[in-house]
C-alpha cells in the first residue's frame, strides 16, 4: 500500500514539475504580457454645478436629475452578438428607438461609432449610459428582471433646471451651459474632462468657476479586456459654490412682461419693433436688480444638448437672433436721453443756466437744414424747458457755438471738446465692466474716431463713389443715389469733422452709440450725485455649507458736475414726467405726491431703419435708489412706447414694496 502511494506521489510530482515548466517556459512570454496588461484607470466624479439664485435665495437655475439606464460594458463584451439583443430588449422596455440606445454603446471616435451626440463621449471605464431622461418608473421595472436585464443599471445625472421663480425667466443674464470642447479639457490643466458642463454665456460663463466646483475621482482596476475588477481608492468631489443675485424674482418678471408690452405695443402702431431691453439699476450701489432682453429664448432648451434647428432658430437674425443679448452686445443711438450730458457740457462750454434760448423748428447749420425731431418750436426757452420738451434745435445752436469755438473744420484732432468731454466722464465710448460677457464698448464719434473711421473705410469709400450702389438701385433708387452721394463727399473730407457731426452728437446721434447699460449708469449718476458705480448682477458666492462671501460694489468714477447744474438738469427732469412734459401722459395717475420720478424721452433715428424709442429715468427723486430704463429698436417714439414701459416697472417697484 505503501509503495503504491508513493508511486501516486512521484506521478503527481512530475505532472506538477512538468506544468510548471509549460507555463515558465512555453506560456511565460504571454502571461508576462497579460500580467503587464492589467493595470488601473482613473475615473473622474463630476462635481455638482452650483446654483443661482435671486436676492432671496429662489433659484433661477439648479440642478436638478435626469433618470439614466446604464448597461455594463463587460456584460455586451462578453455577448455573441455584442450586445445587441440585450439592447433591444432595454430599447423595446423603455419604449425608445433601437438606433437611439445602440449608437450610445460606441464609444466616440471608434470605428462603426455614429457622430456625436449619439454615441457615447465618456469614460470607456464606466457603465454606459445608453439612456437619459427616461420615465423613472419603466426604468426601475429592468431592475426588477435581472434575469431578462443582465449588466442593467439605473442611475441618474445631475442637469441644469430653470425654476422660473414667479414667472421670471432670465435667459440672458444666467446664459446657457454645454459640454466642454477640446480646448476648454486641454487648457484646464485636469480640472475639466470632457463629460464636464461648462457656462457658454451669462452668468453661467462669467463665474463658472465658482458654479463648477471641484471634480473627484475614483481609480479602478482593469482586467486586459478593459473591464473593471476592483476600486482601488477615490477621492470625493466638491460641489459648485451658488451665486447669490441682487436680481429681484418679482420684479424680473414684471420687467419681462412690460418688455414684451412695449413690443406689442410698438407693433400695434405698424411698427417692427425687433429687438430691446429693460435695465433696473440701484443707483447706490450699481446692482442689476432686473433685467431683461428682446426676443429672449428658453435656457433649457440646453439641457442635455441642443438640436442643430434649435440652436440655428435660436441664431437666425430673421427671428431677432434670441441669444444674442440687447443689454450687453446690442448698441444704440442715445438721441434725446443724451440730452442729460449736453447740459452740463454746454454750461462748461460757456452756456448760462439762466439764458434763453431759440427753440425754432429748424435750424441751418453748415449748408444743411435740421429739424426738430420729437418736439416743435416753442421760440425764446431756457434750458429747464429745452429739456422737458426736448427741443432739438436748442442743442444744435449750442453744439455749433461750441464748434465754431473749438476752430471749426481747422481744429486740430486734439483739441478740447466740452462735450466729447462730458460724454467720456459718464463712461460712454467704453464698457460699463458689468459681470456679463461680451460686453460692447459703444462709441462716442470725435474728431479722432472720424480720422481712424476714414483711413479704414476710404479704399471701399471711394469705390462705391465710383461704382454706386447698383444692388440697392434694384429696390430703391433713390437711397442708392442718396448713398452714392455720401461716398463721393467722403472718399475726399471723410476726415473731416463737420458741423453737422457735432450737432448730431449734441442730441445722441449721427455715429454714436451706447448700450442700455451705459445709460443707466448715466441716468443713476445724475440721481445719486456724480457717482459711476459698475453694474454688478452678482451679490456673494454661497457653499453648500452655508458659508457667504460678498461681492463688493465697484465705484468707477464720480462725474465732475457742479452742483447747480446737477440741481438744474434734476429739476427739469422731473418735469418731464409731469403734465406738460414730454412723458407726462404716460406717468399720469402715477402717485408722484408720495413717490416723484424724474427722467427723459428718446427717439432715436437710425438710416434705413424705423426710430429706437428709449425712455430713461429715476426715482423717488426725494431719496433716488432705482434707475429704470427702457429701450425698443424700431419702436417708435419714446413716449409712447418706452415711457409706458417704464412706468409699468416702477407700478410693479411700488408694489413689491422695493
Amino acid at each position: 500500500m505503501a509503495g503504491v502511494v508513493l508511486v501516486l506521489l512521484v506521478t503527481l510530482f512530475g505532472l506538477l514539475v512538468g506544468r510548471l515548466g509549460q507555463l515558465q517556459l512555453v506560456q511565460g512570454p504571454d502571461l508576462a504580457r497579460a500580467a503587464v496588461t492589467v493595470n488601473t484607470r482613473t475615473v473622474t466624479e463630476h462635481a455638482l454645478r452650483g446654483r443661482v439664485l435671486d436676492r432671496t435665495g429662489a433659484p433661477f437655475v439648479d440642478s436638478s436629475f435626469d433618470t439614466v439606464v446604464t448597461v455594463e460594458r463587460s456584460v455586451l463584451v462578453g455577448s455573441d452578438d455584442g450586445g445587441r439583443d440585450l439592447v433591444t430588449r432595454v430599447a423595446s422596455a423603455l419604449g425608445l428607438p433601437f438606433e437611439q440606445l445602440w449608437g450610445k454603446t460606441m464609444l466616440c471616435g471608434t470605428s462603426g461609432a455614429p457622430p456625436a451626440p449619439a454615441c457615447f463621449n465618456g469614460s470607456p471605464f464606466v457603465p454606459i449610459p445608453v439612456a437619459a431622461g427616461v420615465d423613472a418608473r419603466r426604468a426601475l421595472t429592468l431592475l426588477e428582471q435581472p434575469e431578462k436585464f443582465p449588466g442593467v443599471g439605473v442611475t441618474t445625472e445631475p442637469v441644469r433646471a430653470y425654476p422660473r421663480p414667479h414667472g421670471a425667466l432670465a435667459a440672458h443674464l444666467l446664459g446657457w451651459v454645454a459640454r466642454a470642447g477640446a480646448d476648454d479639457v486641454s487648457e484646464s490643466r485636469g480640472s475639466i474632462d470632457a463629460e464636464d458642463v461648462v457656462g457658454r454665456s451669462g452668468l453661467e460663463a462669467q463665474y463658472d468657476r465658482v458654479l463648477r466646483g471641484t471634480n473627484g475621482s475614483t481609480v479602478v482596476a482593469i482586467d486586459p479586456r478593459g473591464i473593471v475588477t476592483d476600486t482601488v481608492g477615490s477621492t470625493p468631489p466638491v460641489a459648485g459654490r451658488d451665486l447669490v443675485t441682487h436680481l429681484d424674482a418679482r420684479l424680473q418678471a414684471r420687467t419681462e412682461a412690460a418688455l414684451v408690452r412695449a413690443v406689442a405695443s410698438a407693433r400695434a402702431q405698424k411698427l417692427r419693433a425687433d429687438t430691446g431691453a429693460a435695465v433696473v439699476l440701484d443707483v447706490t450701489n450699481g446692482a442689476v436688480v432686473a433685467a431683461a432682453s428682446y426676443p429672449s429664448y428658453d435656457p433649457s432648451a440646453f439641457s442635455g444638448g441642443i438640436s442643430r434647428a434649435d440652436l440655428a432658430r435660436l441664431t437666425d437674425e430673421r427671428g431677432g437672433t434670441p441669444l444674442r443679448s440687447r443689454l450687453t452686445a446690442e448698441t444704440f443711438p442715445p438721441a434725446s436721453t443724451f440730452k442729460v450730458i449736453s447740459v452740463p457740457a454746454a454750461v462748461n462750454a460757456g452756456a448760462r443756466l439762466d439764458g434763453t434760448y431759440d427753440c425754432s423748428p429748424a435750424v441751418s447749420v453748415g449748408g444743411r437744414v435740421f429739424n426738430n425731431f420729437e418736439s416743435r418750436g416753442y421760440g425764446p426757452i431756457d434750458l429747464h424747458r429745452a429739456l422737458v420738451v426736448s427741443c432739438d434745435t436748442v442743442f444744435y445752436r449750442l453744439a455749433y457755438a461750441a464748434w465754431l469755438e473749438q476752430g471749426g473744420l481747422a481744429a486740430p484732432v486734439t483739441v478740447a471738446d466740452p462735450f466729447v468731454s462730458m460724454a467720456r466722464s459718464f463712461g460712454l465710448g467704453r464698457r460699463t465692466g458689468v459681470d456679463l460677457p461680451g460686453e460692447a464698448a459703444g462709441r462716442v464719434p470725435d474728431r479722432a474716431w472720424k480720422e481712424q473711421y476714414w483711413l479704414a473705410t476710404k479704399d471701399e469709400t471711394c469705390r462705391r463713389a465710383s461704382t454706386g450702389y447698383p444692388e440697392v438701385a434694384r429696390t430703391d433708387k433713390a437711397r442708392a443715389a442718396y448713398l452714392g452721394r455720401l461716398a463721393a463727399e467722403n472718399c475726399s473730407a471723410g476726415y473731416q469733422y463737420r458741423a453737422g457731426d457735432a450737432v448730431n452728437f449734441s442730441i445722441g446721434q449721427g455715429d454714436t452709440a451706447v448700450t442700455i447699460l451705459q445709460m443707466a449708469g448715466v441716468y443713476a449718476a445724475i440721481a445719486n450725485g456724480g457717482t459711476l458705480w459698475q453694474p454688478q448682477v452678482a451679490a456673494a458666492y454661497r457653499t453648500p455649507g452655508g458659508e457667504t462671501t460678498a461681492v463688493a460694489p465697484k465705484r468707477v468714477a464720480t462725474v465732475p458736475l457742479r452742483s447747480d447744474v446737477l440741481a438744474y438738469v434734476r429739476s427739469a427732469l422731473a418735469d418731464v414726467t409731469r403734465p406738460g412734459g414730454s412723458a407726462g401722459t404716460a406717468f399720469t395717475g402715477f402717485p408722484q405726491d408720495r413717490y416723484p420720478l424724474a427722467g427723459k424721452t428718446g427717439t432715436g433715428e437710425v438710416f434705413g431703419k424705423q426710430a429706437t424709442a428709449w425712455f430713461a429715468g429715476y426715482g423717488p427723486t426725494t431719496k433716488p435708489r432705482y434707475a429704470v430704463v427702457v429701450v425698443v429698436g424700431q419702436g417708435g417714439s419714446g413716449s409712447k412706447v418706452a415711457a409706458p414701459a417704464v412706468r409699468q416697472i416702477f407700478d410693479a417697484i411700488l408694489a413689491l414694496g422695493l
